[in-house]
């Protein structure tokens, strides 16, 4: 049987990506390209878009040329289709839509949250974990029960990535490598020696990061404690939260694997500490490696593989974005379909 080929657009903020991936699994080929903004600024949805606009024929060239298949070789096309920013969202499903329309191709609308996991499965080899989603825009522990990736917790208010960025921006901490300031952050706290108790804000599956952000800059302000100190405190608090709600959600749903993915994946501390947790639940954790556990096109192609198996797809007059797109709202056939398959 020939392989099928999707090609994927990833474009929720400040990535726009493209990857070529079969019906097998296999990663053809991929190349992104990120918006970086002034520094210590965040993502402009409008400067952001327009950089998608201008690079989007160049990544998507790259990417077809390392998978070496020419567009008429594509047999679906794929797009982020939300949750993200609406001007990021609009661009990607353009260059989507003209695609689809003169390849006369099918078109599948992919959901971003639900994109992380699947890709996170298929690197990883994970096949029922509990789903821990730790980026700049996402808090979110899932997982899969009748049909859908069900929300067990997530933040009520920013997420742990925006939190720590926020202080890190606001106290002067830059990374000269790096738009964003969490690499340099983690630097700064690993110097940390003494803990300064902070807002630690838990409620039931749930959490919130607010008061604990506030907390933190008026220490800083107010002065008495080094900055180190206040670094280590606050990644401390915020992510032993994060660990409580991950490893109550184990115990409830009884599953054996944990999946962390998103782009604080790459932080050394959090993994240390779930490691720990899932020893306790004789379970095992799968970290998405950096290249995948980011916003990327692989990530969107292979979901597309996974929704057009299933018969989901769009009219061209009917692939809306939806920046607001939950992902409980998101049915995922494939996963029992794909288990049932040998």
């Amino acid at each position: 049987m020939k392989k099928l080929l999707c090609l994927g657009i990833e474009g929720t903020a400040h990535t726009f990506g493209v990857g070529v991936v079969s019906s097998d699994g296999e990663i053809l080929g991929e190349a992104k390209s990120s918006y970086i903004p002034p520094s210590g600024r965040g993502i402009h949805p409008r400067e952001a878009s327009q950089h998608h606009s201008r690079v989007a024929a160049k990544v998507l060239r790259e990417a077809l040329d390392k998978a070496r298949v020419e567009p008429k070789d594509i047999d679906v096309i794929a797009f982020s289709q939300g949750p993200g920013l609406g001007p990021c969202l609009r661009t990607a499903a353009t260059v989507a839509r003209a695609l689809a329309v003169y390849l006369d191709k099918p078109l599948v609308g992919v959901n971003h949250l639900v994109a992380h996991i699947e890709v996170g499965k298929l690197i990883t080899g994970a096949e029922d974990p509990l789903i821990l989603i730790l980026s700049g825009g996402t808090t979110q522990l899932l997982g899969y029960e009748d049909g859908r990736y069900r929300v067990f917790g997530e933040t009520l208010d920013i997420t742990l990535a925006n939190c720590i960025d926020v202080f890190a921006r606001e106290v002067g901490i830059v990374d000269p490598e790096s738009p964003w300031p969490g690499p340099a952050f983690d630097k700064v706290a690993e110097k940390g020696r003494n803990y300064i108790p902070l807002p630690y804000t838990v409620k039931g599956m749930d959490l919130q990061f607010s008061g604990l952000l506030t907390a933190a800059l008026r220490k800083f302000r107010e002065g008495g404690a080094s900055l180190e100190d206040l670094c280590y405190s606050l990644q401390e608090t915020g992510l032993a939260m994060v660990v409580e709600v991950a490893e109550r959600g184990l115990a409830q749903t009884g599953k054996r694997e944990l999946l962390l993915t998103g782009g604080f994946a790459r932080n050394k501390r959090i993994r240390e500490m779930l490691e720990s947790m899932v020893r306790l639940h004789d379970a095992t954790l799968h970290v998405v490696p950096p290249r995948y556990a980011t916003d990327n096109g692989v990530m969107i192609a292979w979901t597309g593989v996974l929704a057009y198996e299933s018969g989901l797809t769009l009219k061209v007059e009917e692939s809306f974005v939806r920046p607001k797109w939950r992902v409980e709202e998101v049915e995922a056939p494939w996963v029992l379909n794909r288990r049932k398959t040998p």
